[in-house]
């Protein structure tokens, strides 16, 4: 079952399609009615769903009563598979889509469960028992936060719950749960541009991510739930997919994942309760993300976390209550960090773990109640603050801590607190037109200076 998320917002509240698509559904359905598809019904007039497939033509509609049925399915051009009923909710999804399972058989199957084509549509259906689904290794690694899982990337060969392979298409309202490996896995194909559709489904359960997308695919997937998928909700290998309004929570590594080259734009997400972080970037100077007004909160490790040399865009996000930093950085990334909200996070605001060659831009943002410092820098970085509001109430450590090996800018920002410094310095600080607010001076010990450099 989906866990709640925060406010109590019905789970199903971001799923609802933009105006722009509803309209394009809109046209291209009118567009076969006016064709004069043809209804191919199982089992009424054909026994399996693969031998409706097999005889539809494009434009056809293949409509499955309720039932289990124990095969995978390998579609044709331009055809719409879907399930019968309509779009009452039921406990996960779709009610519909609750009642027309197909079985992939285990590892007795062959292919993916749905393996789709272009122009088709697959809507509706629940699509579990591909491959091997391992509980105890997937409850050893949701033990240990995923820390000693191998780093395969989301691209490695298995068989998906559904696979979208170079074609556009529309994925929607579908739930694959159990899979031995990506839920639903989308790869591109080199110099073919593909735009699939990735809507409304949710993944649970699965031995890889719960909708992957990889090898330069370029698809929109929108207003999905992800929920305790063995690596990521919803990742990234060289690919750019646009991604928004899904919902991430509980999975063994990140929310979402982008890795290896990616550049998605991922917005308006929500990613909570994750094992690691609620959004995780890694691995390359190439990985250039836009990460934007997404809300990432109770996650066991950073909101937003940045590693191994990526360079992302974060901006507008809204990071609290994680087990760390609200947005923290390390391993030599080079991040630009602007106008986001970060509270209440367990230990920093902005932390910046130890490198070599770490540089940031952090502009414009309000970092405030965090437990230990608003931002801490720690050796290798070079970091530029500017017009950024930082402060906590009470507390002794200082509001930003800047660590021996390490250079910041401070320009135009508001620092405030009764900790022991708005600013304390081991590293190098260059700190001009600040505003330093001490609210109360404190009892022994530093009393409460503005900047404090150590020896």
């Amino acid at each position: 079952m989906p866990a709640a998320p925060r406010f109590h917002r019905a789970p199903f509240d971001n799923c609802r399609l933009c105006p722009l698509a509803v309209l394009v559904s809109a046209a291209l359905l009118q567009l076969v009615q006016s064709a004069g598809g043809a209804t191919l019904r199982v089992p009424a007039d054909h026994k399996s769903i693969q031998s409706a497939i097999d005889a539809a033509s494009p434009g056809d509609v293949v409509l499955v009563d309720a039932g289990t049925y124990k095969e995978r399915l390998q579609l044709k051009p331009g055809i719409t598979v879907r399930s019968a009923g309509d779009d009452t909710r039921g406990k996960l999804g779709l009610a519909r889509a609750e009642a027309t399972i197909l079985d992939g058989g285990g590892e007795a199957g062959k292919g993916a469960g749905v393996e789709m084509a272009e122009g088709a549509t697959l809507d509706g259906f629940t699509v579990t028992n591909v491959g091997t689904y391992d509980d105890a290794l997937w409850n050893k690694h949701h033990a240990t936060h995923g820390n000693e899982q191998m780093h395969e990337h989301i691209g490695q060969p298995g068989t998906a719950g559904i696979a979208v392979t170079g074609v556009s298409c529309t994925v929607t309202n579908n739930i694959v749960h159990h899979i031995g490996h990506t839920g639903i896995a989308i790869m591109g194909v080199q110099g073919k541009r593909t735009s699939p559709q990735i809507l409304s489904n949710v993944t649970y359960r699965n031995m890889g991510g719960g909708i992957g997308s990889m090898k330069q695919s370029t698809a929109v997937i929108e207003g999905n739930f992800c929920f305790q998928n063995f690596y990521a909700g919803i990742g990234h290998n060289h690919a750019s997919p646009i991604v928004i309004n899904n919902t991430c929570y509980e999975n063994i590594r990140a929310g979402i994942g982008v890795s290896e080259g990616s550049s998605p734009l991922v917005r308006g997400n929500k990613c909570y309760r994750n094992r690691r972080a609620g959004i995780g970037i890694r691995t390359g100077a190439d990985t250039q993300p836009v990460i934007e007004n997404n809300d990432c909160y109770e996650n066991d490790m950073a909101g937003i976390g940045t590693e191994h040399g990526a360079r992302p865009i974060i901006a507008g996000n809204e990071c609290f209550e994680n087990e760390l930093a609200g947005i923290g950085q390390r391993s030599d990334a080079q991040t630009i960090v602007v106008g986001n909200h970060i509270h209440h996070n367990k230990t920093a605001g902005i932390g910046f773990e130890s490198s070599t060659k770490g540089k940031s831009i952090v502009a414009g943002n309000r970092v405030e109640e965090n437990a230990t410092v608003a931002v801490g820098i720690h050796e290798g970085w070079k970091v530029h603050l500017i017009d950024n509001e930082l402060s906590r109430t009470g507390g002794m450590p200082p509001i930003a801590m800047v660590f021996e090996g390490a250079e910041a800018a401070f320009v135009g920002n508001t620092i405030k607190g009764s900790g022991v410094a708005g600013i304390r310095v081991a590293g190098r600080v260059d700190a001009s037109g600040n505003r330093f607010i001490g609210t109360a001076m404190r009892k022994g010990g530093p009393p409460n200076f503005a900047v404090w450099g150590l020896p």
